[in-house]
């Protein structure tokens, strides 16, 4: 049986971790499908736009050579997502395992027969410390 994996994720400011999780995502399916969130579902769910817009967030992941395809999500429910794209395992960084969220993925995925799989996540960078990073590096020095 053919192992479709996938991967969602905003993917803004691609770093180390990100990465790192589509590597684990590729060495555990036979076909990676990675979901790139648009911009306005970004908005909606953490209340900002991404550095990055969708389009281009999704040719930086789409030129990864691990990468066999990309969708655009539009919305956030992930069955959906599913009943669209057809994978068999959905990847997400362990810092979901054991949460009200992951719990409710794991739930959700079980009842169609997809397998959540975890994969440790990169604690030193994320793109929210990235951002913050950009924004001190934007402020005014004050005069001495």
């Amino acid at each position: 049986m053919m192992r479709i994996g996938y991967a969602a994720g905003a993917w803004d400011l691609f770093h180390i971790g990100h990465l790192n999780i589509l590597r684990h995502a590729r060495e555990n399916c036979d076909r990676l499908i990675v979901g790139v969130v648009d911009d306005a579902m970004l908005l909606r769910a953490k209340g900002r736009t991404p550095i990055v817009p969708t389009a281009e967030r999704a040719e930086i992941v789409r030129s990864l050579s691990i990468v066999d395809a990309v969708f655009i999500e539009t919305q956030p429910d992930k069955v959906e997502t599913w009943r669209e794209v057809g994978f068999t395992h959905f990847f997400k960084g362990d810092d979901w395992r054991g949460t009200r969220k992951g719990v409710q993925l794991e739930q959700s995925f079980r009842a169609v027969g997809v397998e959540v799989v975890y994969f440790p996540y990169t604690t030193h960078t994320s793109s929210t410390r990235l951002r913050t990073a950009l924004e001190l590096l934007e402020r005014p020095v004050p005069a001495p």
